[in-house]
């Protein structure tokens, strides 16, 4: 079984992935409609979607099929078991940090937060907090997090799921973008010429607020 470290990281990621339905789940019922939107993606989105599921599969479900597999273990040239020492321990910080920025961005987007694209579905704009520095932070904090995974237990599903979570996002983002410059129109195109879609200082001269 993943121990040290990578079991570490394993049970961070666990506990941001209960966080991240709960919060889901309270928004659907604060709204009164779900905030699950993969279903009805479609193209691109779709696959984006799946992509979502299967990076996050690979960094949670895959350390622990290894685990219970020395077949898989021995085929594996990456594998640890999450006893790696300092290379260990970044990953757990990574993993706590991108845990706790990818929650925090969810949270402070409240009724605005969505699971997946549609364009008939769509918040107010939030840009304070973490959108200050960043149009993105929940992707951001949870590629963090799954690279976390990757460095505090290494193995070939756990290597897999960060560049395959970030090639979904690169695909998901510019479907979001496209929705929220729609709905928002000038405000939206304030905001994205003072703000990095993923991360940099804020250039902003002035302040906007939540919309709608």
């Amino acid at each position: 079984m993943a121990s040290g470290f990578g079991g570490s990281a394993l049970a961070i990621l666990a506990a941001y992935l209960l966080l991240f339905l709960w919060g889901t789940a309270e928004t659907g019922r604060a709204n009164g409609r779900t905030a699950w939107l993969m279903a009805r993606s479609r193209g691109r989105d779709r696959r984006a979607a799946f992509a979502f599921r299967l990076a996050f599969a690979c960094s949670f479900v895959g350390p622990l099929v290894w685990s219970l597999s020395p077949a898989l273990r021995r085929l594996d040239p990456f594998w640890s078991g999450g006893d790696g020492a300092w290379v260990g321990m970044a990953g757990v910080f990574a993993a706590a940090l991108g845990a706790m920025i990818a929650f925090a961005a969810q949270m402070s987007m409240g009724a605005s937060w969505r699971v997946g694209v549609k364009g008939s579905e769509v918040g107010g704009l939030v840009t304070g907090g973490l959108f200050r520095i960043s149009r993105n932070p929940t992707f951001i904090g949870q590629c963090l997090l799954l690279t976390g995974v990757a460095l505090a237990l290494p193995a070939l599903p756990t290597l897999i799921g960060p560049p395959l979570f970030l090639a979904a996002a690169r695909a998901q983002v510019p479907s979001e973008e496209a929705v929220l410059r729609r709905a928002h129109g000038a405000a939206y195109d304030d905001w994205a010429r003072q703000v990095p879609r993923w991360i940099g200082p804020c250039r902003r001269s002035g302040s906007l607020r939540r919309g709608g």
